[in-house]
């Protein structure tokens, strides 16, 4: 009775050894399209926002989500070759004056990471502004042009919760806790019908 009394009290004040339920984070529907001369990818990230990202947004601390695109030409000879890296960053916030959920999303085609987009959304709800994070459509990763013929290319396409973003007792507060990570990544060979 006594062990079983233990390793009660071991996992509810959550001893080293218990463990703790991680946020699953996964790319699905991802698909490139060629549109006259650009190459645009559309995907869905699904994840479920844990209790602690959106306690702290509730009380007023904006999240900040990272995406980057990039295409490699393959070689064999050597590690692969970046072809062009196109980023988006997404802010969400509470405005607790309107309780409405804001969203501000930048993008940026090339190695220079010019602002190519500027957007900003108000929503009434988190899963409304949440559902807008999660959804990738028809965003321009790169010029056809950037693209050379009779070669192998690959897309990697990352998602993540930039914590160095967020507030230095935070980021603190943040390091190791998997209620934080946020994470996925994703690697599709591109097809010679959709780079031509």
């Amino acid at each position: 009775m006594r062990l079983f009394c233990a390793v009660f009290l071991a996992l509810m004040l959550g001893a080293p050894g218990a463990s703790v339920a991680q946020t699953v984070t996964e790319v699905s529907q991802l698909r490139v399209e060629r549109a006259e001369d650009e190459l645009l990818v559309s995907a869905q990230v699904l994840f479920d926002l844990p209790s602690a990202v959106e306690d702290a947004l509730l009380k007023g601390v904006a999240m900040y989500f990272a995406v980057e695109a990039e295409i490699l030409r393959e070689r064999w000879y050597w590690y692969d070759r970046r072809v062009t890296l196109a980023e988006r960053r997404l802010r969400l916030a509470y405005m607790p004056l309107t309780r409405r959920w804001r969203l501000n999303v930048t993008s940026g085609v090339g190695s220079e990471n010019n602002v190519g987009l500027a957007l900003n959304q108000n929503f009434d709800t988190l899963p409304q502004a949440l559902a807008s994070v999660k959804r990738l459509s028809g965003w321009k990763i790169a010029d056809a042009g950037d693209i050379e013929s009779g070669g192998k290319y690959k897309l990697e396409l990352r998602f993540r919760l930039d914590l160095s973003q967020l507030p230095r007792p935070f980021q603190i507060g943040a390091i190791g806790k998997d209620d934080w990570d946020i994470a996925t990544s994703m690697t599709m060979p591109l097809s010679s019908h959709t780079l031509r």
